[in-house]
């Protein structure tokens, strides 16, 4: 006799930036979405969305299986909030963790094949994190890794691939100097993350399921924070010593 095939019950949710989006999944079947676009804080939105979304379908906490959660780039705060929320729930209900890049979901957007997918995330003070991806037979790849950079160095980088673009994401304010610099270069008009997207994500090999791994698991900031740089301005002489406030 054959066994039953397991098949997973999936939260996934995106706290990265001022957008939240969250989801639930059987199998590979979307079976509810929630998303908002407002300035509130994902602390109190959250929770609530999960909630709505798991009673709709039916389903007790108890019934999932696995949670996916964008590890970054994005807000501070908002990672924090995504990614503590994702590690309670896994280590309380003993799920499986998978973290998705906060880029790779804007970039998925883009259901393009002919060009290379490059995301960007206002990171403020003329900065952004970007990187470059592309569909390869079904599966979105990372091209150049995610990164912090600024609007010059990634129109020098991307005049040097002689490849179609696609901007995704957040590239309004931007988007005057890349036409300039990058006339042929197109841009989406779906410019939110949307947790629908994330299972097709997943990398089966950063799946965490040991308690440990679950602990460890800490968001892909890809810069300091504001008071970590001046810490470390402030202490020049301490080399890779972990920021810890002194209080």
């Amino acid at each position: 006799m054959k066994e039953a095939l397991i098949v997973d019950k999936t939260l996934a949710f995106d706290t990265s930036n001022r957008a939240l989006s969250v989801a639930v999944f059987d199998g590979e079947t979307l079976l509810a979405q929630r998303e908002a676009n407002i300035a509130r804080n994902h602390s109190v939105q959250l929770l609530p969305f999960i909630d709505e979304l798991t009673q709709s379908v039916g389903w007790q906490p108890s019934d999932l299986t696995r949670v996916v959660v964008s590890d970054g780039p994005g807000s501070y705060t908002g990672l924090r909030i995504g990614v503590t929320t994702a590690k309670t729930l896994a280590f309380t209900l003993q799920l499986t963790l998978a973290p998705v890049s906060s880029l790779a979901l804007l970039a998925s957007n883009a259901e393009v094949t002919d060009a290379l997918i490059v995301p960007i995330m206002d990171a403020r003070n003329q900065n952004i994190y970007t990187g470059t991806y592309q569909w390869q037979s079904g599966a979105l790849i990372n091209v150049d890794a995610d990164k912090h950079s600024n609007i010059p160095n990634l129109i020098e980088h991307l005049k040097q691939t002689n490849q179609p673009i696609v901007f995704a994401g957040e590239y309004a304010a931007f988007k005057q100097d890349l036409q300039s610099a990058l006339p042929k270069a197109r841009f989406i008009n779906d410019v939110l993350p949307h947790a629908s997207h994330m299972p097709q994500l997943v990398d089966e090999n950063k799946l965490l399921t040991a308690i440990d791994d679950i602990h460890r698991f800490v968001p892909e900031y890809h810069r300091l924070s504001q008071a970590e740089a001046d810490w470390a301005k402030a202490n020049p002489n301490v080399g890779d010593q972990v920021y810890v406030e002194q209080v």
